[in-house]
């Protein structure tokens, strides 16, 4: 089957690692998969170099022409973004290929719902990567097909982790992260004040916020020096390589007021790092059962608190990372997320 997988965003996020995933376990299931995506970003890149035949495009114009020129060659589309799935509805009376779109979004609609319900039905067939995703199409009426993300283990690259570590001081820290651009759906500006909290408690800790970009940035910095936290709160930026991180951190969090799934968290329970999040969208079911802690949103006490008891009961740290590791292994796995894509191309269920 020729398979076109589409994703125009900017950066390496979340979306742009499982599409990349998705790719290679798709061709490892003999499909003949390609790639339309934005010209020189990472996921462009990354699958260039892994021999994919990649589409590389500046803007929205050239993509449509790129679809009307060849779009019939395909078999199927699949749109693993909103605004890739918004050019391929516009679109979809000139396109013959099965149109597939995967929502990585836990996002109410508070206003345009009659225009995503118009654009969603244009889609053959509709995934969701949580049931949080699935809620707002399931509401309007729309089937959806929950194919959770998957993770896989990267090889350490053992030159990059301890030049990270030299770099921001790490020897004889305490490390908690968080992996998140400093968006108003990742609540930043919580986490900082939960930071803050755990600094009155304790001081033998450094916490990195790695990832960047997004509309919270400006006053996220002016937050942690409005509370003298340069020392402790270290805006780490964006890093390729951040599967080698995940092996220095002693607790993982994230303080998100949406979240769809959170493919960050399954990253921190495949690397055996304990989770401390927010109740929003997929992150109770992903913590639940005594995987991690979870926390209300926008309380940054409540955040705090969980991070303490983390760092303190050593016996709650392994429950913790051996139930998550079981449970990320025998749900998030790639071949079977490959698997049931495959399958919904092929027949639409």
């Amino acid at each position: 089957m020729r398979i076109l997988q589409l994703n125009f965003e900017r950066g390496w996020r979340g979306g742009e690692r499982q599409t990349l995933l998705t790719m290679r376990q798709l061709s490892l299931l003999g499909h003949d998969v390609e790639l339309l995506a934005r010209k020189g970003e990472e996921l462009a890149r990354r699958a260039a170099e892994l021999g994919f035949v990649v589409h590389e495009y500046d803007g929205v114009p050239a993509v449509c022409r790129f679809l009307l020129a060849r779009g019939r060659q395909y078999g199927v589309m699949h749109a693993q973004t909103a605004n890739m799935m918004s050019w391929l509805a516009f679109l979809r009376p000139w396109l013959k290929a099965r149109i597939v779109f995967t929502r990585r979004t836990a996002f109410p609609l508070r206003k345009h719902e009659s225009r995503n319900a118009w654009k969603w039905r244009q889609a053959d067939v509709l995934v969701a990567i949580s049931d949080a995703a699935a809620a707002e199409p399931r509401r309007l009426g729309f089937d959806v097909t929950v194919i959770p993300s998957a993770v896989e283990l990267c090889p350490l690259n053992t030159a990059h982790l301890q030049a990270f570590a030299r770099e921001h001081g790490l020897e004889g820290r305490r490390v908690l992260a968080t992996a998140s651009a400093l968006t108003a759906e990742k609540d930043p500006l919580t986490l900082i004040r939960a930071v803050h909290a755990l600094s009155r408690e304790r001081e033998d800790f450094v916490f990195l916020h790695l990832g960047s970009g997004g509309g919270e940035e400006p006053a996220a910095h002016d937050c942690v020096r409005e509370l003298g936290l340069e020392s402790v709160y270290r805006f780490a930026g964006f890093h390729a390589g951040i599967e080698d991180l995940y092996r220095l951190m002693d607790v993982f969090v994230l303080s998100s007021r949406h979240e769809a799934l959170g493919s960050s968290v399954l990253d921190a329970f495949l690397y055996g790092v304990p989770v401390v999040a927010t109740n929003a969208g997929g992150l109770p079911a992903l913590l639940a059962d005594g995987r991690g802690l979870i926390s209300d949103v926008g309380n940054p006490e409540a955040l705090a608190a969980n991070m303490m008891r983390v760092l303190d009961d050593p016996a709650l740290r392994a429950m913790m990372v051996e139930r998550a590791a079981q449970y990320v292994r025998h749900e998030h796995d790639p071949a079977a997320m490959a698997r049931r894509y495959s399958a919904i191309y092929a027949d639409g269920r």
